[in-house]
């Protein structure tokens, strides 16, 4: 069953609301997914891991039925730092003031900051098919370019991108998942009408296009600023991408982590793509259960 023992919500928080499925019972889990998806990523992994934690999946600010503040020439309202403090107020409005973090792609970006700028507030926190963002854009190639196109496309000023994206939203969503004209056989049939349903709405185009031009612009701000000042993640970090796909060739996603955090970081490949959670449930809950259990 789909999100078996699940409640779908929505919470309040300074910004507005965020949709969220909690479950489960133990120590407290707070799951983010990534783009162009919701919270309904997770619906593999997540019944099982509610066995052993209290499960919060919530949808990030721009997406799914969260909260879409339109876009603004600074791009601060899908800045990482802001979207870090919504899943903070999340959690703490859920009564738990630190947490488990586990985080694919966008997701991974937010936590990757939440950890920096709050890092009471994370026990472990494990990262899923991604380097850091500053990284992507200091070692970008022409290789990087062609296959990461969509970084620079969607971060073109507002609203070129989506005008076009909202005349044809399902088949922009195809190619921007499957790099084809059908999505992803990973995707469960609720799982992708959740997909769909968001991004038939042009204020979730808006915010997708508006957290990649947060990413190429004030993102990497804050990011060069902690470098600088030598603020890393404090708390041990499990770092997986997929064999199939780019992390693993491109970098040493290990070595490359293991800069940006004061504490052991483990990890390696797992038989998938980039949609790990999706297309890996088995190998995902292996480790999850070992690292944060």
């Amino acid at each position: 069953m789909f999100f078996d023992g699940f409640n779908l919500t929505t919470i309040g928080i300074t910004a507005g609301k965020i949709r969220l499925r909690l479950g489960g019972a133990g120590p407290p889990l707070l799951l983010l997914h990534g783009n162009p998806e919701t919270h309904a990523m997770w619906h593999r992994v997540a019944p099982a891991l509610a066995q052993r934690f209290t499960v919060v999946c919530p949808d990030l600010r721009g997406y799914g039925g969260s909260l879409k503040p339109p876009a603004t020439a600074d791009h601060a309202p899908y800045a990482k730092a802001a979207m870090a403090r919504d899943m903070v107020e999340v959690m703490e409005e859920l009564g738990h003031r630190r947490f488990l973090l586990g985080s694919h792609d966008r997701g991974a970006r937010v936590t990757h900051r939440l950890a920096i700028d709050h890092p009471e507030r994370v026990e472990k926190l494990a990262v899923l098919d991604i380097v850091p963002t500053i990284e992507h854009f200091e070692r970008a190639d022409m290789r990087f370019a062609l296959d990461y196109y969509h970084w620079f496309w969607l971060a073109q000023p507002h609203p070129f991108p989506e005008v076009l994206i909202n005349a044809a939203p399902e088949t922009w969503f195809a190619f921007q998942a499957a790099r084809g004209p059908q999505p992803p056989k990973c995707f469960a049939p609720d799982a992708l009408a959740d997909y769909l349903a968001a991004v038939r709405d042009p204020d979730t185009i808006t915010g997708i296009c508006e957290d990649y031009r947060a990413a190429a612009s004030i993102d990497l701000e804050h990011d060069r600023v902690s470098r600088a000042e030598g603020r890393k993640v404090r708390c041990p970090m499990l770092v997986l991408w997929g064999s199939k796909g780019r992390i693993g060739a491109w970098y040493d996603a290990l070595a490359i982590w293991r800069q940006y955090c004061a504490a052991e970081v483990i990890g390696r490949p797992v038989e998938s793509g980039h949609f790990i959670p999706e297309e890996a449930p088995e190998a995902t809950l292996d480790w999850f259960g070992r690292f944060f259990g």
